[in-house]
């Protein structure tokens, strides 16, 4: 069971890396993982949770932040607990490999980190910010997934990396979040 799923992993690696590319794709995705991209998303949400909700905003802040660092963390030691080589620095495929950024990091592939960490702060923004983004909340999880889809596409992480990242950032997001909802909730300062 595990060589059939590490085989589909490989040819879906294959299809995303060479057979699906693009020069559109090519010149756009290795920007989309790149975190100073999405500092005006963070500063936004920032400011919003701030100017929205005052102190409770302040406290969305700080759990937006340990989720991010509870899941960055907790990747970081299944890399290494797993040691599982990344695509582009696999000696038997990186000749087959379209890299399409300038480093291919030294850590283990599984799990991948950005989906992790994304996936983390997506469910976290989701279940935090329903009431205030309403039907456009799903587009964290869109977020989520484009920068996921874009480790793959870059040659520096496989499917089930992405896979096993967002589950674990899911679940991070899940308990962060529904942590937050219980003891704190965002709710619209009311002035008097």
């Amino acid at each position: 069971m595990l060589d059939w799923l590490l085989r589909l992993d490989l040819k879906l690696f294959f299809r995303i890396n060479n057979q699906w590319a693009n020069s559109w794709f090519d010149a756009v995705l290795p920007w989309v993982r790149e975190p100073y991209l999405w500092a005006p998303l963070y500063l936004f949400l920032a400011l919003f949770a701030v100017i929205n909700y005052k102190w409770r905003g302040f406290f969305w802040i700080v759990f937006f932040i340990v989720s991010f660092g509870i899941a960055d963390q907790a990747s970081s030691f299944l890399k290494d607990a797993v040691g599982r080589i990344r695509p582009c620095r696999d000696p038997l495929l990186s000749q087959f490999v379209r890299v399409l950024v300038t480093y291919c990091p030294m850590s283990g592939s599984f799990t991948s980190s950005h989906a992790a960490n994304h996936f983390a702060l997506g469910t976290f923004c989701f279940i935090t910010l329903k009431p205030a983004f309403q039907r456009f909340v799903w587009l964290f999880f869109v977020w989520a997934i484009a920068i996921g889809y874009a480790q793959v596409y870059v040659g520096v992480h496989y499917p089930l990396d992405i896979a096993g990242g967002a589950l674990l950032g899911i679940l991070i997001g899940l308990l962060s979040g529904g942590f937050f909802q219980r003891r704190i909730r965002l709710e619209a300062a009311t002035t008097t």
